[in-house]
């Protein structure tokens, strides 16, 4: 629910990628704790090359010394050798892969909790400016993006670097000209790599990018999924749905293009490279300077030569998908949190309740203040309630009394203390709120009520259900508090939802209670319900409720009438009524006979009946 623009000076999403070096820094530190899987994996790496070098040395020997010489005897045990060697070097490839399958399975699990961490951290203003199946994108495809390159790469880029400088010695050592004749295409092949890699980087960027908005288009229109189906516009959604989908279509055709183009042309750099191994070395070997045991090792070695330059071009171009998708993970870790405690912040212990809002100015948006100096005391105990047209500020002000806001002007004391000073956890210990849009986990009704206080008994679960008179529908239930609720509480009546609010706000036992038109939107039977749920959970405790319907707030203590973000009109219900102004004429609008529309007093915006 979008409330305004982007976070005052926090939102990066716009700014340039992250220095691609610094991006690699940070990656490779989530590997650091994994040193010894890693060590292992890299003792792995080095037998499996020694023995895919043994390999050709024996072929060339097999060659020379025996099958030249007719030494059937040589030459088996010699084939018993190559054997061995290529048992080696399986096993230790199998190896090495399982321990950075490892590593990189636990640096998935890092990441996606260092996000999850981190979203619970983030104030509302961040959220509102986001749309949720992006980050969940990020949690989750950009993270496996990473993984994948860890799981499949990393050993592979590894293990080609060390095989690479081998079988370099090993051709120098054979035979130095016919190594600098084979080594004569590697300019043009690490040019080609750099030149294609910057391609993949910025394609894979803007792929995952596009990832997330199927991600987000996807999130929102199954959790709208009602309402498409209430007007009629599954056609509608699958348009937009094909568009977007498109759009990640052709980013991922054009970053798997610039890939598939990349190893051909490699292989044409290689293959140009062994054909002049082969002419050179061919006629060195008429004119007998070399033997053909020996062109038969170099060409073998000059094959695997090109095999991890190749390797390692084209995991380098799939690292940019990595790259690109630690930007995004990165510049998400890297907001920082509006909302965070001082370093001497005050931790409340049990509150006695008194509210007092002093001045209190703020706005969503820069320059456009949704209150406007709004002060006013709530005692211990009392009853507030806020009236007044949609949009005046009523949720704001209990948003920044739970401190998901801070305000930009003024201050906010809960006995006495100003929550910025105060720990957020412990202010929003002290606070229960029962909403009109009541939010239920997919999970039982007990563990449902349980939220409230999660170390909470069964028989305390229970006990609370019964304050809020949602025990005797529970009971009725398939499988009574064991039973499973859908997503949000989809299969329960809106006045169900707020019962089972209403018994996770008991059981929590704040000291500070608000109400957020718990009863807009239920019936009158329901609402009765409801309210004498509420006047047991409130008793004892500073209330502060907001309200449409003018019938539930009668025995407040103190009724607030906003306008434009400022409190027009104070008072008790019968004072109010008697001062025949705003809040006479929208009573008389709800109650009376004319049903007319009534006009906020300041601004003419008008509040139907």
């Amino acid at each position: 629910m979008m409330r305004g623009g982007p976070a005052h000076g926090l939102t990066r999403e716009a700014e340039k990628a992250q220095n691609v070096g610094e991006t690699l820094r940070r990656l490779l530190a989530y590997l650091r704790p994994h040193w010894l899987p890693l060590l292992f994996a890299g003792v792995m790496v080095l037998f499996n090359s020694l023995a895919q070098l043994v390999g050709p040395w024996l072929t060339g020997i097999a060659v020379d010394q025996f099958i030249v010489q007719g030494d059937r005897a040589g030459l088996i045990r010699t084939m018993w050798l190559l054997l061995g060697a290529y048992v080696v070097a399986m096993l230790t490839r199998g190896g090495q892969f399982l321990a950075t399958i490892t590593v990189g399975q636990r640096v998935l699990y890092t990441m996606r909790e260092e996000l999850f961490t981190h979203f619970q951290a983030l104030s509302l203003r961040f959220f509102d400016a986001r749309e949720a199946g992006d980050l969940m994108s990020r949690v989750t495809n950009d993270t496996d993006a990473i993984n994948r390159t860890l799981n499949m790469g990393l050993a592979q880029f590894v293990g080609n670097i060390v095989f690479l400088f081998g079988v370099l010695v090993s051709m120098s050592v054979l035979n130095w000209r016919l190594a600098l004749i084979s080594m004569s295409v590697l300019p043009l092949m690490f040019l080609s790599t750099i030149l294609f890699s910057r391609r993949a980087r910025k394609a894979a960027r803007e792929a995952q990018k596009k990832l997330g908005e199927v991600s987000a288009e996807l999130e929102e229109n199954i959790s709208g999924v009602r309402v498409v189906q209430a007007f009629g516009r599954e056609q509608e959604t699958l348009h937009e749905f094909r568009r977007v989908n498109a759009r990640s279509r052709d980013a991922n055709v054009q970053t798997q293009t610039v890939t598939a183009a990349f190893a051909p042309t490699l292989d044409i750099f290689s293959t140009v490279g062994i054909a002049l191994v082969l002419i050179v070395g061919g006629i060195m070997a008429i004119q007998e300077a070399v033997t053909v045991g020996l062109i038969i090792t170099f060409l073998s070695y000059v094959r695997r030569f090109f095999q991890p330059v190749r390797a390692i071009g084209v995991l380098y171009a799939q690292v940019q998908t990595a790259i690109a998708s630690a930007e995004r993970i990165f510049k998400l870790l890297d907001e920082i949190p509006e909302i965070a405690d001082a370093p001497d912040a005050l931790v409340l212990d049990e509150v006695a309740g008194r509210v007092v809002f002093d001045g209190v100015t703020f706005g969503y948006e820069a320059d456009a203040p949704v209150l406007r100096e709004v002060s006013f005391a709530a005692e211990p105990g009392q009853m507030i309630a806020i009236v007044g047209p949609t949009g005046a500020g009523k949720t704001t002000m209990v948003n920044l009394l739970m401190r998901f806001y801070d305000v930009e002007a003024g201050r906010i004391l809960v006995d006495g203390h100003d929550v910025r000073d105060v720990a957020v956890d412990s202010l929003r210990r002290q606070v229960g709120m029962v909403l009109q849009d009541t939010f239920l986990f997919a999970d039982t009704v007990l563990e449902n009520i349980r939220y409230g206080r999660l170390d909470a008994t069964d028989e305390e679960v229970i006990a609370a259900a019964e304050a809020a008179g949602a025990h005797d529908f529970i009971s009725r239930m398939p499988d009574g508090y064991a039973t499973q609720l859908g997503e949000r509480g989809a299969s329960l009546s809106q006045g169900q939802r707020q019962l089972l609010s209403i018994a996770r706000a008991i059981l929590a036992n704040p000291r500070l209670l608000i109400l957020d038109e718990a009863t807009s939107s239920v019936d009158t039977r329901t609402e009765r319900l409801i309210q004498a749920a509420l006047a047991r959970l409130m008793a004892g405790r500073t209330s502060i409720v907001i309200a449409h319907r003018l019938s539930t707030i009668q025995d407040a203590d103190q009724v607030l009438v906003l306008c434009q973000g400022r409190i027009i009109e104070r008072g008790t219900h019968a004072a109010l009524l008697a001062a025949e102004g705003f809040y006479y004429r929208l009573y008389r609008s709800q109650f009376g006979t004319e049903g007319e529309a009534v006009a906020c007093a300041e601004s003419g915006e008008a509040l139907a009946p």
